[in-house]
């Protein structure tokens, strides 16, 4: 294959983020012809909520075939993944993964090319449930989620091994974490896209402005709730309780590592519907075993409904009420889970999390903080994965990002006094 003097897949992201979807198109084709070694004819990119940092549609070859495709592409931070794809090594653990017919995993040019399916994605079918509250109709996605998860937990419990640092440091999940927390001469956790999106910058809320340098340090109140970290404590402490070296003090696992519902497709044409996995841009045989089900965590169940894929629906969907008085930020919100949402934290809790949290503890495996690490790791998924200021060039509004900005702190931190969605969570693994 000739690689291009120019980054195709990056040039095609910036240029839809542009709005320059013709541009975006007409580099595609470039490259899934050179990746095929054939012409691609037409290409339609997708234009949905969840591609965050990719893009993915179709693309007809002059052979006759229509493929599915997806490439991601992370600004800036492309130098850092050396081998993006890894779906067969996540078939041969055991998984249920789909396997591209082509992948191309250089640097810029990361892309993959899939058989076409007539299969919904599972973001797709949660949001036409929760879009029209049919929750009648939800007993099928949970029941085939649940199997899902207790598909996970046994690869990881069958692939569960001593942590080797060497390895773990050189896994590309690392680049949904640390590697977004830090950049030459910055100090950890406040560099990277931490850097980018917030530091040094003025955030808008519902009738509240205020600078970094004070946000940073304000303690949050969430629906009356006291939390015990700051925004700035959040950071400086994932910046150092996620380095790579750091989380190879328990075993890890062969996972998937970004298991989120627009990377899982939803078979519905058998007798019960199944799951299956797309898109292993992170994958690895040394993933810390506690950070192999954050993402899929966090952004199937607590991103939702709506407020970090769909912000500009948040202010007409929820109430949002802020106010600032001596040292603190009051959040009043009236977000919750779906019943969706709520069942899917039931199964990752029970069929996923308890038992592999068990396994570790028996193996003498769990680290005394673990707690903290995961929450540390769920907190960067909502701030890390975009700008959450309003006006920040992700979409976000004042409503949207105090709410999100609410949720991260609640996910990061144990409340002072009471209870909320995560506490309960974390009491209950705390139970395994």
């Amino acid at each position: 294959m000739t690689r291009s003097s120019e980054p195709l897949a990056a040039q095609a992201r910036t240029l839809a983020r542009a709005g320059d979807w013709d541009g975006a198109r007409a580099k595609l084709m470039q490259l899934v012809g050179e990746v095929v070694g054939g012409e691609a004819t037409d290409l339609a990119i997708n234009r949905d909520q969840y591609s965050l940092n990719s893009l993915n549609g179709r693309v007809s070859l002059t052979d006759g075939r229509t493929l599915f495709f997806k490439y991601h592409n992370e600004e800036g931070e492309d130098k850092t993944i050396e081998e993006y794809y890894n779906a067969e090594l996540l078939r041969e653990a055991g998984y249920r993964v789909d396997v591209p017919l082509f992948a191309c995993g250089e640097p810029g040019r990361q892309i993959l090319l899939y058989a076409l399916r007539a299969d919904s994605r599972l973001a797709d079918v949660c949001r036409d449930i929760e879009a029209r509250a049919a929750w009648s109709e939800m007993a099928p996605v949970v029941e085939a989620q649940q199997h899902f998860d207790e598909e996970g937990v046994a690869g990881a419990l069958r692939s569960l091994v001593p942590a080797e640092v060497e390895k773990v440091c050189r896994e590309p999940v690392h680049q949904l974490f640390h590697h977004r927390l830090v950049s030459e001469g910055a100090t950890p956790g406040f560099g990277g896209r931490v850097a980018r999106f917030y530091v040094g910058q003025h955030f808008r809320f519902p009738g509240v402005e205020v600078e970094w340098e004070r946000l940073a340090s304000l303690q949050w109140v969430v629906n009356g709730v006291p939390y015990a970290s700051t925004l700035g404590e959040l950071f400086a402490e994932a910046g150092i309780r996620l380095l790579p070296a750091a989380l190879a003090d328990h075993g890890a696992v062969t996972a998937h590592g970004d298991a989120h519902n627009a990377n899982v497709w939803y078979e519905a044409d058998g007798e019960t519907p199944q799951l299956v996995s797309f898109d292993p841009a992170f994958a690895g045989r040394q993933i810390p075993a506690l950070l192999a089900e954050i993402k899929a965590t966090f952004h199937n169940i607590f991103a939702h409904p709506l407020w970090l894929y769909e912000p500009h629906r948040v202010e007409t969907h929820y109430q949002v009420n802020v106010r600032l008085d001596e040292g603190r930020i009051h959040v009043d919100h009236d977000w919750a889970l779906t019943p969706l949402r709520a069942a899917f934290l039931d199964d990752k809790t029970e069929h996923y999390w308890r038992p592999l949290l068990t396994e570790l503890r028996a193996r003498g495996w769990l680290p005394t903080d673990w707690e903290r690490v995961m929450r540390l790791a769920v907190f960067c998924c909502p701030t890390l994965v975009l700008d959450l200021r309003a006006d920040g060039g992700s979409g976000h509004t004042p409503h949207s990002s105090a709410l999100g900005l609410a949720i991260a702190v609640m996910a990061g931190c144990c409340p002072v006094e009471g209870e909320d969605a995560f506490s309960r969570f974390f009491a209950r693994l705390c139970e395994a």
